[in-house]
């Protein structure tokens, strides 16, 4: 029975971290009134709800089902996660009614392809009158990826220890990532003699080729780029490849505008309808 109390706690702290993170979470997920009625039943005191080892399993598969849901919801699966406590309360705060608790957390997990580990500390100050609490140290480590936009973000969130950005940047970051990658490898199926992808469905960039020109084709880049204040967009940038004669010969400077045009287009059809109307092009071109 030790094993399986163990066990319970383990779970009550990974669901605990899943839940910092769906609580950063904007809607969908403001309606789902359940994660708040559950977890205040989650988290009674040991000594109400275990006077048989049956019930203990009980619990324990309520505990599992609730970790399996919440990360489903919030796309992150914590692995492992742990926290200490360290009273600072000083006997001249004890006199005056406060007390203070700094508090050591570490977890690991990933949000899909994105790996991470988070060290963070966090202080609370109790009165009479109100609880205050502020992340006082944050270092957030990932592993190498290729996404060399998520350095920059990583930087940013650490310096202002900002964990609300950095759970909704992730997941958001990642929720464009999967549509890319479904957008390219759809259009690879559907167009696979005019449509290539260096890198496969992971690929930052489509190449859209004429077959009946060689030598003439377009490329469209699709980055993922995050500001300053944590909001994930995408940029798309079309690029052209033509031969030199060609350029000397386009006296309307059509092939000169194209990069501009194309972000017009993408505000009149939006991005897939927009890439659409690329490959048709030059496919109807090319019969």
């Amino acid at each position: 029975m030790d094993a399986e109390r163990d066990e319970v706690r383990a779970l009550k702290a990974e669901i605990a971290a899943l839940q910092r993170a769906c609580d950063v979470l904007p809607a969908p997920w403001e309606n789902t009134s359940r994660i708040g009625k559950s977890f205040q039943e989650i988290h009674k005191s040991d000594a109400e709800g275990w006077d048989s080892s049956k019930d203990l399993r009980s619990q324990l598969g309520h505990l599992k089902s609730e970790l399996s849901f919440l990360s489903v919801l919030t796309g992150f699966n914590i692995r492992n996660y742990s926290m200490k406590t360290e009273d600072l309360t000083s006997s001249e705060m004890v006199g005056k009614d406060i007390k203070k608790v700094l508090q050591r957390h570490r977890l690991s997990g990933n949000c899909h392809m994105i790996t991470f580990q988070l060290e963070f500390q966090i202080l609370e100050i109790q009165t009479k009158e109100n609880l205050s609490s502020v992340i006082t140290d944050l270092n957030i480590i990932m592993e190498p990826t290729e996404h060399s936009e998520l350095s920059e973000f990583v930087s940013r969130a650490e310096e202002r220890r900002d964990l609300l950005m950095f759970f909704q940047s992730l997941h958001f970051f990642v929720e464009w990532y999967e549509y890319r990658k479904h957008t390219f490898k759809y259009f690879k199926e559907k167009y696979p003699d005019t449509v290539h992808l260096s890198e496969g469905p992971c690929s930052q960039s489509m190449e859209v080729r004429s077959t009946s020109r060689p030598g003439f084709g377009l490329v469209i880049v699709w980055r993922i780029r995050i500001d300053e204040e944590g909001k994930v967009s995408p940029k798309l940038d079309l690029l052209t490849k033509v031969p030199q004669r060609a350029l000397e010969l386009d006296k309307n400077r059509v092939i000169e505008t194209a990069p501009l045009s194309f972000r017009t287009l993408l505000g009149v059809l939006g991005i897939e309808a927009a890439l659409e109307c690329l490959i048709k092009m030059l496919c109807t071109e090319n019969n």
